[in-house]
């Protein structure tokens, strides 16, 4: 990557489906979209051929949410394992720059034991894709609610251990995480600072992240909300990636899905 780019989570709202989405990213000048996996891995190949078709634009995925490394239950661990798999082995059919998961909920367990069990499985994960010569970023994401594993911290932890493995930092979640801080140019930065010095400047030069409206309790994230509707400062957190020379993606998640968007690229433009 050269730059930082836009990207609607999903197809934009104005597309009837992958066969116009991208033409209308050409007409609003954003740069790419995630594809979102929520209910299985799944596309017809149609869809393909419009997505491999996409001339300049960059594509992601975003896993299945029936994800959870920490199941109890190994079937649900071993279909958990699949899901990702499934989602990277669809980023390279597909051209994909990375793929994202919610990984785990602690289920009872310390963060350390969940860790412990995390590194167990996306070591299986890792070493399946790397027999299929399969490169593709695996991106665990930081998550927005408090029963979820997945803090920065916690996020960083685990990717230390694969050179396949950075975080995707969704930085609406861990605003509503952490009680409504991290939302000023000074925490942006620290986030952004503190990535680069745990996992080297690949974590800034290969980046990939989330911003969103949200609305949040003292449990974390309860859901997305356009930014007018929301405290969320994204002004502060693009001043804070243009500061930092951040390149990769940006995807916004918020429920108008190119508006936000366009709004994020726009001022990010205009710095």
């Amino acid at each position: 990557m050269d730059k930082l780019n836009f990207l609607t989570a999903g197809i934009p709202m104005s597309a009837k489906d992958y066969s116009d989405a991208f033409d209308k990213l050409e007409e609003l000048n954003l740069d790419g979209l995630e594809v979102e996996f929520v209910h299985g891995v799944r596309y017809s190949p149609k869809t393909k051929e419009f997505i491999l078709n996409k001339k300049n634009k960059v594509i992601t995925h975003h896993g299945p949410y029936y994800i959870n490394l920490n199941a109890k239950e190994e079937e649900k661990v071993n279909a958990s394992i699949r899901r990702v798999i499934e989602t990277a082995r669809a980023g390279l059919d597909l051209g994909a720059y990375s793929i994202t998961y919610h990984a785990a909920f602690y289920l009872g367990d310390d963060s350390d034991t969940v860790l412990k069990k995390l590194i167990e499985r996306h070591q299986i994960i890792v070493d399946t894709l790397q027999k299929e010569n399969n490169n593709i970023w695996i991106r665990p994401e930081t998550t927005g609610k408090k029963s979820q594993w997945g803090t920065l911290d916690e996020i960083i932890k685990l990717s230390k251990n694969f050179s396949q493995v950075l975080p995707c930092i969704d930085f609406a979640h861990i605003h509503a995480r952490e009680d409504g801080k991290f939302n000023s140019y000074d925490e942006f930065c620290y986030i952004l600072e503190h990535l680069g010095k745990e996992l080297g400047g690949s974590a800034l030069n290969n980046f990939h992240g989330h911003a969103a409206g949200i609305e949040y309790s003292s449990k974390g994230e309860k859901k997305h909300l356009i930014f007018e509707e929301s405290d969320f400062n994204y002004k502060d957190l693009l001043k804070a990636l243009k500061t930092f020379d951040v390149k990769g993606v940006l995807v916004c998640e918020s429920p108008n899905i190119e508006i936000d968007t366009k709004i994020l690229k726009d001022y990010f433009l205009g710095l």
